[in-house]
């Protein structure tokens, strides 16, 4: 069982450079954001460099928050990740950092703490039943800097306008809201039943004629539900998926008024910019993996006997924990969010 682990800054003046370690994967990248953000608010001169994969990488350099985004190369495979990395830690000791914050704790992230030597450092406790969000802000206050909190507002760099052509392309009517559909759970146990997805956007459009539901993200992992989407909302859907990369993705979320999901990473691209956001779990431990903030709720299954389970099959064999919430249901807790 992982514990915080930390070595406090005792310095009188604030750290200079501070390294940064999460590599994987987007959720739990997108989750370390709001937290460095308010960091960064309280230490404006603070230089922040970020070591992370290639493969979680394009969100955070495309944000004005990092000095310096070290990318490394070598996919999900650890050998390779720990190779490209030794060949990064020759630059990394000529910049003589002073922190590192551990957000990853594996081997390779012990690695580079106790090559660099800093005089700081925190590491992430990786099993607590606490939020991910909850666990990295109590990691960084680990370091004796002060707390920090839930900061919303990023700067962010992409082509807005780029982004606005994409979505009247692919079916936008720009006097519509948007709200995204995601039922991008990585497995059965994960899914809320597709027709509950359907009747849920009739009851919504019925409540605001001008809703417009949008799918984004990777269409392997959405297929066939988006098929089936589309042939049952027809023009009320609009299918954006392999239309965005992540930075992209991360900019649209924040035009939706309501995001309505499974466990994902669009997930936690959303409730770390306070877009209202509704989760629907089924076997998700939501002790970890909840959405945050007051503009985010999350349907789960931590009152039941097997609740929580992290199973890919349902043991009972009918995903009880997810098929008791009705659209009806959900669609009071969407406007109940929408209303807010």
């Amino acid at each position: 069982m992982d514990e915080l682990r930390f070595k406090p800054w005792t310095n009188k003046n604030a750290p200079g450079r501070i390294v940064v370690i999460r590599y994987q994967a987007m959720g739990d990248m997108v989750i370390t954001l709001p937290y460095l953000n308010d960091f960064k608010r309280q230490f404006p001169d603070a230089q922040l460099y970020l070591i992370t994969t290639a493969e979680v990488s394009a969100i955070p350099l495309s944000l004005g928050l990092f000095h310096k985004v070290i990318v490394i190369k070598g996919g999900r495979s650890a050998k390779r990740q720990f190779f490209f990395t030794l060949c990064k830690l020759p630059f990394l000791l000529w910049q003589r950092h002073e922190v590192v914050m551990d957000l990853q704790s594996n081997k390779i992230s012990r690695v580079i703490r106790r090559v660099l030597r800093p005089k700081a450092w925190c590491a992430f406790d990786r099993f607590s039943a606490r939020s991910a969000g909850e666990r990295v802000a109590l990691t960084i206050a680990g370091l004796g800097l002060g707390k920090v909190k839930l900061n919303t507002e990023f700067d962010q760099y992409v082509n807005e306008q780029i982004l606005t052509e994409k979505l009247i392309s692919c079916g936008w009517k720009q006097d519509h809201l948007l709200i995204v559909l995601n039922p991008a759970g990585a497995f059965d146990t994960r899914h809320w039943p597709l027709s509950n997805y359907v009747e849920l956007a009739s009851l919504l459009k019925k409540e605001n004629p001008r809703f417009q539901f949008l799918v984004v993200g990777l269409k392997n992992k959405l297929h066939p539900s988006i098929d089936y989407l589309k042939s049952m909302l027809k023009a009320d859907l609009i299918d954006m998926t392999d239309q965005t990369d992540p930075a992209e993705a991360f900019a649209l979320v924040r035009r939706v008024k309501l995001l309505i999901t499974e466990d994902s990473g669009l997930m936690h691209m959303a409730w770390v910019q306070a877009v209202p956001t509704l989760a629907i779990f089924g076997s998700t431990r939501s002790d970890w993996s909840s959405p945050q903030g007051t503009w985010s709720v999350c349907l789960n299954s931590s009152d039941l006997d097997c609740g929580n389970c992290m199973l890919e099959k349902c043991i009972h064999g009918d995903n009880r924990c997810l098929t008791r919430y009705t659209p009806a249901f959900v669609y009071e807790k969407a406007i109940a969010l929408l209303n807010r």
